[in-house]
């Protein structure tokens, strides 16, 4: 494998076809640094670039014909590495922000023209310190105003104490990867107790990406994927999917990105889920055409 890709250079073709309009909810874009350079301020650099012509062909390999690409902390608050991704594939593709907590509605408004749709807050220790989460919420008013959504990155600890504030929201809010649980904890571990209880409000979603960062045995994830299906069969109509390209801070093997389309028959094992999970569930929360 080459080792300046942070990605599987040559995944397999899955053997599972996607139904029409399959999307991609969460991925990212690195570079090329020529024209998008990383942030001065950056808590990490990537192992090398992954540009969105490797992007592209990737999603083109896999049968995802939609994608929503989010900010990677490297390039900062410079969202144009992912505005000019959305625009070589205009109305497939949409964008999650970075953005600082006192964003003007004006610049909000300037980027969901550019085709984003939500922001992105990171609460992880090996992200650096990002913003409070009173004033991520605070937030949410500006939010609620260009019809926008919430997107939060947590450590698993920290979900059950953020749960009181992440409920005074004014607009949905998807959380991230599973909210980042440890697949050897089984499921009756707190973070995934409270994740299933903060899910009874209609508000929240979750993204059942990830079983390749909560698996604690390696490919093919096993052992992460009684979460995701319990997520898909609890909460089938508030929940998203992604590969998490080019799988940036993961220890391990890189993912191939063919097997993790295949677990979509583990994590959704009729027709009608994948239908929900992979098609009308981001159409409905990003707004494809």
């Amino acid at each position: 494998m080459d080792q300046k890709s942070s990605f599987h250079p040559n995944p397999s073709k899955p053997a599972l076809a996607l139904p029409p309009g399959s999307t991609d909810c969460h991925c990212h874009v690195f570079g090329p640094v020529s024209a998008f350079p990383y942030a001065e301020d950056r808590t990490y650099t990537p192992e090398g670039e992954a540009p969105k012509e490797k992007l592209f062909a990737m999603h083109d390999a896999m049968g995802l014909q939609r994608c929503v690409i989010v900010q990677a902390g490297c390039h900062g608050f410079d969202n144009s590495v992912v505005a000019d991704a959305i625009a070589a594939r205009p109305g497939r593709y949409l964008g999650i922000a970075l953005a600082p907590t006192d964003t003007s509605l004006d610049a909000l408004r300037v980027l969901k023209l550019q085709g984003f749709r939500g922001v992105r807050f990171n609460f992880m220790r090996h992200l650096g310190k990002g913003a409070s989460l009173s004033d991520v919420i605070g937030m949410t008013d500006r939010l609620a105003e260009i019809g926008w959504h919430l997107q939060v990155h947590m450590e698993k600890e920290l979900l059950a104490e953020m749960v009181p504030d992440l409920k005074r929201s004014r607009v949905p809010v998807v959380i991230d990867h599973m909210a980042r649980v440890d697949a050897s904890l089984g499921l009756d571990q707190p973070a995934f107790t409270a994740l299933r209880q903060l899910l009874d409000d209609e508000k929240f979603w979750v993204k059942v990406s990830g079983s390749e960062r909560a698996s604690r045995q390696g490919p093919p994830y096993s052992d992460g994927m009684p979460f995701a299906r319990t997520l898909v069969a609890e909460h089938g109509d508030r929940v998203l999917w992604g590969t998490d390209w080019p799988h940036p801070n993961l220890a391990g093997p890189v993912p191939d990105d063919g097997q993790l389309v295949d677990l979509i028959c583990e994590i959704a094992p009729d027709a009608a889920a994948r239908q929900a999970l992979m098609v009308d569930n981001p159409a409905r929360l990003y707004g494809f055409e």
